[in-house]
């Protein structure tokens, strides 16, 4: 299949036909001047071969002056188009692709000659041997037994000693003991008052009072043991306690703490 393109190609500055003007030039084509005629000088011909050119050329820009005016009428440019020439090219199509080359075929495998097989070679008679008479079996020796070696003895137990046993706590002093009132030794003697209001009142009775004298001879713990029923005189026998110091009870030459009973007896004189 071939594709015709086709192309319209416009002269750039056409020649319209147009009659020259009256009086210079007859009409009809203008002869053209003969190779000879061109190639001869002008001063040859003298004035008339001068006129002449003129007149040629003159001719030669009025029609070309004419051309021009009629390419500016837009009917004209058109009407020239369409009578332009056209010019057909013929466009050959393109070559199909090639087709894709098939491989080569695989190289047929060589059949393998196998080797003829040897002719079978008859056996051999096969020689008789006489029979050896059998050696006789050498003597047994049997090894005596390993002397059985005694086992080593054990190795002595040792046992761990027990340990220690704690040393036992000291013993616990004994209780303070109870003194008394003859073991009593005051190093600041008792201020047994009497008091005045209790007096007034007539408040009569005996409070024991109840102590321990530490090591440095200072009551400690001081309380009533036994109360005379008013109040005023069980303060007063506990003030009086608690001012005294005592020589610290000893024992073996050492001060001990020690209990103590103190009694007070209020009454009053007739």
């Amino acid at each position: 299949m071939r594709i015709v393109r086709i192309c319209k190609k416009t002269p750039v500055n056409p020649k319209p036909t147009a009659l020259p003007p009256v009086g210079s030039v007859p009409p009809g084509p203008v002869p053209a001047p003969s190779p000879r005629a061109m190639r001869m000088p002008a001063y040859r011909d003298g004035p008339a071969g001068a006129e002449r050119a003129l007149v040629v050329g003159a001719v030669v820009a009025a029609h070309l002056a004419a051309g021009w005016a009629l390419l500016q009428v837009e009917a004209v440019r058109q009407t020239v188009g369409e009578v332009a020439p056209m010019f057909v090219e013929l466009v050959a199509p393109p070559a199909p692709p090639a087709p894709p080359t098939p491989p080569a075929p695989a190289p047929a495998p060589k059949p393998v000659l196998k080797p003829a097989p040897a002719p079978a070679k008859a056996p051999a008679p096969a020689p008789v041997i006489a029979a050896a008479q059998p050696a006789p079996a050498p003597a047994t020796f049997t090894a005596p037994p390993a002397p059985v070696e005694p086992a080593p003895p054990a190795p002595p137990v040792v046992q761990a000693a027990p340990p220690a046993a704690p040393p036992a706590p000291p013993a616990p002093p004994p209780p303070p003991r109870t003194l008394n009132a003859s073991e009593i030794q005051y190093l600041t003697p008792l201020r047994r008052e009497y008091p005045l209001i209790s007096k007034r009142m007539g408040e009569t009775g005996r409070v024991v009072v109840r102590l321990m004298i530490d090591e440095a001879g200072r009551p400690q713990n001081i309380t009533v043991q036994q109360s005379s029923g008013f109040a005023r005189l069980d303060e007063a026998s506990l003030a009086a306690v608690r001012e005294a110091r005592f020589r610290p009870y000893t024992e073996g030459g050492q001060p001990r703490a020690a209990w103590a009973l103190i009694p007070f007896v209020y009454q009053l004189e007739n």
